[in-house]
């Protein structure tokens, strides 16, 4: 748990930095430091994990007024963290318009929302999953069908039935605001495989991984689930 925790406060100070650079352009670790109320020291390491994943560069000036000291080095955001700001706002102009929706048409329009969300989806693949075969099958096509949408989903077999990992959620960010889009998309897994499923974790509620338990045996009750609060996957 606490390095899961950890693991977040960093990637809220890495946020907190691209968009510092982003508003005020290329600065030292001594400058982001103060607006962020941080050691340089403590930025120059985030600086540092930042530039070995290509999400900024840097160049070296001259240190003025500091005689011959080392010249300072004078970090930018590169093109790829600049898309990835722009996926943040994206992010925020997405709850802006569900918590719209939420305050003008009632609870019931976002669950509306993210079923049609999850339609087209099912549409795309259903087929897919279906002419799969057995229930192993059927997981493994889902998977596969996510990992094409976005989700680089895979599928392992328990002695309890199969489990499905997202590894990454597209819309996470949204869906920890609004959970009926993990309430929805659960339901539709549930229709696909033809049998319950449980929601077991997601991205949306800080796990690593959002996981899907599909039982062995075939259930005529095909409602997903949702997870309860601090509940990891296995």
């Amino acid at each position: 748990m606490k390095a899961s925790t950890d693991g977040a406060a960093e990637g809220r100070t890495r946020d907190s930095v691209s968009r510092l650079l982003l508003r005020h352009g290329p600065s030292t670790a001594a400058t982001l430091g103060e607006r962020l109320g941080l050691s340089p020291a403590a930025v120059r390491r985030h600086l540092d994990a930042m530039l070995a994943e290509g999400l900024v560069t840097y160049r070296e000036v001259s240190a003025r007024g500091r005689g011959r000291g080392r010249p300072a080095r004078v970090f930018a955001l590169t093109d790829t963290a600049r898309l990835h700001c722009g996926e943040h706002a994206y992010d925020e102009l997405a709850s802006e318009a569900i918590r719209y929706l939420a305050e003008n048409g009632g609870p019931r329009t976002v669950t509306d929302f993210a079923e049609h969300r999850v339609t087209g989806f099912e549409n795309r693949h259903r087929d897919r999953v279906a002419r799969a075969g057995g229930p192993a099958g059927r997981v493994e096509a889902l998977a596969m069908a996510l990992t094409d949408e976005g989700y680089a989903a895979s599928a392992h077999t328990l002695g309890t039935g199969g489990q499905l990992c997202q590894h990454h959620c597209p819309v996470a960010h949204v869906a920890a605001e609004f959970p009926q889009l993990c309430e929805a998309e659960t339901r539709a897994f549930a229709r696909m495989l033809g049998t319950h499923v449980q929601r077991l974790a997601t991205i949306a509620r800080g796990d690593e991984v959002c996981t899907t338990h599909v039982p062995a045996a075939a259930d005529t009750n095909v409602t997903g689930t949702t997870p309860e609060p601090g509940r990891k996957y296995a």
